[in-house]
């Protein structure tokens, strides 16, 4: 079973950056769409940003120009650096599989997620 853990979250002011990670275990990372998604506290989970297996990249219209999603196949890993952090974007990351912005498709396994919180 594929397990992903994220990690780089943490408390941190308005303005600040944070870069987090994402470890995919098996041989599947390589070939796939890759997301990161977030759910704040009483909101529905969305996808943030996603990175094709070519590194072609698409974003939320809220985080464009101000978050970045990279990969590294060897390291079967994800990233997503985030500046000018606001506090709209305090909510638990996640990194999975996903399809494109906007698809409703909900993978089945998650990790435990890294907590952002961004004070004003």
């Amino acid at each position: 079973q594929v397990q992903l853990v994220e990690s780089g979250g943490g408390l941190v002011q308005a303005g600040g950056s944070l870069r987090l990670s994402c470890v995919v275990s098996g041989n599947i990372f390589g070939i796939n769409t890759m997301g990161w998604y977030r759910q704040a506290p009483g909101k529905r989970r969305e996808l943030v940003a996603v990175i094709t297996s070519r590194s072609g990249t698409d974003y939320l219209d809220s985080v464009k120009g101000r978050f970045t999603i990279s990969r590294d196949n060897a390291k079967n890993t994800l990233y997503l650096q985030m500046n000018s952090l606001k506090p709209e974007d305090t909510a638990v990351y996640y990194c999975n599989f996903a399809l494109s912005m906007g698809s409703s498709y909900n993978p089945p396994v998650w990790g435990q997620g890294t907590q952002v919180t961004v004070s004003s």
